[in-house]
């Protein structure tokens, strides 16, 4: 059996710190998330987002070490921020009371449909049926 793996991405703007997660956390690759964490108040990162969407499995070790670092972090006059979690993910958080961590972003814009008679250079979507007429 292979051992869960997880990808840890940085990217620091001035003060500000987004982590992209993506695998597992669990209690093997917790450690690796928890000095991520660290290392960004070190480096005098004080806002931290968390990118949650290519986690694909966060156990109650991951929750740990998020409210750890959360705890860490507002210690240090700043603060850590999850986005969008997996259903899965969101239930835990419910469920311990942790959902005080996810901070919503904006939802991406919709596109628009062009004005009639207006040129378009955008894809529009276009409603495939199939041959009982059902969509």
């Amino acid at each position: 059996m292979p051992l869960p793996q997880l990808n840890v991405y940085r990217h620091d703007r001035k003060t500000r710190a987004l982590i992209t997660l993506a695998g597992e956390i669990d209690l093997a690759t917790a450690p690796l998330l928890q000095e991520t964490l660290a290392r960004c108040l070190r480096d005098g990162i004080r806002t931290v987002d968390v990118d949650l969407i290519p986690v694909t499995f966060c156990d109650c070790t991951g929750l740990n070490t998020f409210l750890e670092a959360a705890e860490l972090t507002t210690a240090a006059g700043g603060a850590l921020r999850l986005h969008y979690p997996s259903p899965a993910l969101h239930r835990l958080l419910e469920l311990t009371g942790s959902t005080f961590l996810l901070h919503s972003l904006p939802d991406p814009p919709t596109p628009t449909l062009p004005r009639p008679g207006a040129v378009s250079h955008q894809p529009v979507p276009v409603a495939v049926t199939n041959a009982g007429g059902m969509r």
